[in-house]
């Protein structure tokens, strides 16, 4: 079953990690800076266009942010 607070908080943590604004993130996914941190508080998910951005922008896999697995290993082109 989908954990939107596991999901949440690997948002944060990629975010954070990489010292970014949650506005950085709302720009890329063209949503509030409200709408990101209600992801991150697992308030929310997100659609399957952002989610394969977040994916993409953090360079982790679906099955990491999903909470799958705990390897975030990401085979991109």
């Amino acid at each position: 079953m989908f954990d939107k607070n596991l999901f949440g908080s690997r948002l944060l943590n990629l975010r954070e990690e990489r010292g970014l604004s949650q506005k950085v993130v709302a720009d890329l996914l063209n949503v509030t800076r409200t709408q990101v941190s209600d992801m991150e508080n697992g308030k929310s998910g997100t659609n399957l266009d952002r989610f394969y951005r977040l994916c993409e922008f953090y360079k982790v896999s679906a099955d990491y942010l999903l909470g799958i697995t705990d390897n975030p290993s990401w085979r991109g082109n």
